[in-house]
């Protein structure tokens, strides 16, 4: 067997995942001498880290928007903020509004005015901490088994709460969106959670960011007409916002920058 340590073994991994490439448990098992339990352990151990995403006989690299949310809470924050404002002014007074677990959904939480009266219900961990904070919001924690990549719950517990709730006004998130497949992500509970959430609820908006719409993931949430309202940034290009129009989205653009308060 070889010699070669696990630590640097794993370091090798992770180098090749970075860089893109896909991974075998058989060929990297060939490759350093040792047994495939050796190598599922050290893949196992690489996506509990957020570097990998496990596939059926090794791993795949993770897409941007499949990382852990803890990951992608900082980035493009006055993006997700400006989505987040335009989205806000939709919510009546009175709603019980779901907050999907995803960072832009999170931006929301401060765009909340105190005197809408809003019951809000999440499954997300990072949202109902927010939410936590604002005495002038009644909150509905939909929990289960957390998961580290969606950021809450999305298992059988959560589907069931989320059940025996007449939702008014949802937020889904989103890793990829297309007009030809609709609105799309990676985890495949995540996905079951969010259709179960749509189910429940009168209507159904999503904030995405532009790059959003360069992803693909393997899993449909929803049709574009399932889809009340599609927020999209301020400087989404012409062609492709003609193209999600087409398709049956409802396009709102958030303000530029220089207009956001």
């Amino acid at each position: 067997m070889s010699d070669c340590l696990p630590s640097s073994r794993r370091d090798v991994i992770e180098a090749r995942l970075a860089a893109g490439q896909q991974v075998s448990a058989t060929s990297l098992a060939d490759e350093f001498d040792v047994s495939e339990d050796a190598i599922r352990r050290d893949l196992r151990a690489l996506a509990a880290e957020g570097k990998c995403r496990r596939v059926y006989g090794g791993a795949v690299p993770l897409l941007a928007s499949a990382r852990p949310m803890a990951l992608r809470v900082s980035e493009g924050s006055v993006r997700k903020s400006q989505l987040a404002q335009a989205a806000a002014k939709t919510i009546k007074p009175g709603e019980l509004v779901f907050l999907d677990s995803g960072s832009t959904n999170l931006a929301m939480v401060d765009c909340l005015a105190p005197e809408l009266g809003l019951t809000v219900a999440t499954n997300s961990l990072d949202i109902a901490a927010a939410l936590a904070r604002r005495e002038d919001i009644e909150l509905i924690l939909i929990g289960g088994a957390f998961n580290r990549h969606v950021g809450g719950s999305v298992d059988a517990s959560a589907i069931a709460a989320v059940s025996l709730l007449n939702i008014d006004r949802c937020f889904i998130g989103a890793c990829a969106v297309s007009g030809a497949t609709g609105i799309n992500v990676h985890d495949h509970a995540d996905a079951i959670f969010k259709r179960a959430v749509l189910q429940n609820s009168a209507t159904c908006s999503v904030l995405a960011t532009s790059e959003k719409f360069q992803e693909r993931a393997p899993y449909r949430i929803a049709t574009p007409s399932q889809i009340e309202t599609l927020f999209v940034e301020s400087d989404l290009p012409a062609n492709e916002a003609e193209k999600l129009t087409q398709a049956g989205f409802n396009l709102v653009r958030a303000a530029p920058a220089s207009t956001t308060n």
